[in-house]
């Protein structure tokens, strides 16, 4: 990226997670980035949130992935701007992005995994989590 390390709020950090699954499996498919926006748009952690940074948040993910250590960089910068208390508020914002489409592939299935990892989502919240996210994007 640069030399000078960006630092992500907690609502960027949560911008971030969400379209690191998204593009995990090197394809933004539309019903992710319309889950994104929604998110964005209902969620009161995003009230007050300027959704121009969408697009700054963006170019920061994008760029990491295209770097060799950039997934750890981008993980240092997630944990560094979201509070302990918003990790499983992240990790349910990427099983709900990750399964807008219907689809998990098996990049997104590592994708998940590398998140509980990273922000020490315990396997029976986890669980519970990807539950929820199953639940409300089932199709009749």
């Amino acid at each position: 990226m640069t030399d000078e390390t960006p630092s992500l709020s907690p609502q960027d950090a949560l911008i971030a997670v969400m379209i690191a699954i998204s593009a995990s499996d090197e394809n933004i498919r539309t019903a992710e980035l319309v889950t994104i926006e929604s998110v964005v748009d209902h969620l009161p952690v995003f009230a007050d949130y300027d959704k121009d940074r969408l697009k700054r948040v963006s170019t920061i993910v994008f760029d990491l992935f295209s770097e060799e250590d950039g997934l750890d960089a981008l993980f240092g910068l997630i944990r560094d701007g979201l509070p302990e208390k918003l990790y499983e508020t992240a990790y349910a914002l990427a099983c709900d992005v990750a399964a807008a489409d219907g689809l998990l592939g098996e990049s997104e299935l590592r994708f998940l995994a590398e998140i509980r990892y990273e922000l020490k989502i315990d396997r029976l919240n986890a669980a519970a989590i990807e539950r929820g996210a199953r639940a409300r994007h089932l199709t009749v």
